[in-house]
């Protein structure tokens, strides 16, 4: 049974008559005929009955006619849903980030991309770099923001750097600044209460990995927090906190930023996705709107040397 004789079927059913039938469907009358023949030969039984001119449904006809018109309105809807979803007015993308890129790139960037598709729902789960890979390997993620280095072991992804981002030291407003002022060297960090982030939290092991590597090991004052707490206990003067520069510039007035020294401490922000899984279209044009803030972010997110 195919597409075109169904089409054929339900034509000569409205219209009952053959080369009306054959007018509507913009086919030669013959043509139409035979696949109407074609047809009732296939399923063993006649759908019109054609006594002196008059064109009229059997029984098998009228059993046939609603599931026919079910079957080709189901594929006009599935052609209408395709249509729709390659010019990306429907769709849905599944994205992962970090918290503090949810917090300091994100905000911007997909208002820039709602604005421009409207239709694409967007889900966005946050978390930590490793816990974003496994989402990503199991397919409950399209496209995940994660920080590079990818973990040992991680699964087979494909991911492109998009920019570098210096880490800055931010304190409450009130209390003194740290370093007397100045930029702030690791060894500063040394006898400062520091508020520190939830184990798993990329920030956490790049800082106290700095840390150690001055050769001591940081106090915490409150440790445990995702980005908003731990900017929080630091309004609060809770001790200080080593955080991104993006997250920095939309902290508020209620808390001073400060630089860190040379080398300083910067991450490598990338974009991945499964090696082995193309991303959906919707996915795919978010992942060349990255792109393409990547590519301008790299100097806006590092602090001045």
């Amino acid at each position: 049974m195919q597409f075109q004789q169904l089409l054929y079927f339900v034509a000569v059913a409205e219209t009952r008559h053959f080369t009306r039938a054959a007018e509507q469907v913009h086919v030669s009358q013959p043509s139409l005929s035979q696949q109407i023949r074609a047809l009732e030969k296939e399923l063993g039984a006649e759908l019109f009955s054609r006594a002196r001119g008059n064109i009229a449904l059997t029984d098998a006809g009228e059993a046939l006619l609603p599931l026919a018109r079910r079957i080709l309105a189901d594929a006009d809807t599935a052609r209408i849903e395709v249509q729709e979803l390659a010019q990306l007015r429907r769709g849905r993308v599944r994205l992962g980030a970090t918290p503090s890129l949810c917090t300091g790139l994100l905000p911007d960037v997909l208002r820039a991309f709602h604005d421009r598709h409207p239709g694409i729902q967007l889900l966005i789960e946050e978390g930590g770099s490793h816990d974003l890979v496994r989402e990503l390997a199991r397919g409950a993620l399209d496209l995940a923001l994660v920080v590079l280095p990818l973990p040992p072991g991680s699964p087979a992804l494909t991911s492109v750097e998009l920019f570098h981002e210096d880490l800055v030291v931010v304190s409450a407003a009130a209390e003194p600044a740290p370093g007397g002022g100045g930029r702030v060297h690791i060894r500063d960090l040394r006898e400062a209460p520091l508020v520190m982030f939830r184990h798993g939290y990329d920030l956490r092991e790049l800082t106290v990995a700095a840390c150690r590597a001055e050769g001591f090991e940081p106090v915490f004052t409150v440790e445990g927090g995702e980005m908003d707490a731990v900017l929080g206990f630091v309004r609060a003067g809770l001790g200080i906190a080593v955080v991104p520069s993006m997250v920095a510039a939309r902290a508020g007035r209620d808390l001073r930023v400060t630089p860190l020294a040379r080398p300083g401490l910067r991450r490598t922000i990338a974009l991945a996705h499964r090696s082995d899984v193309d991303p959906p279209r919707a996915a795919r044009e978010l992942q060349r709107v990255l792109l393409g803030i990547g590519t301008g972010q790299t100097a806006s997110v590092s602090a001045s040397e």
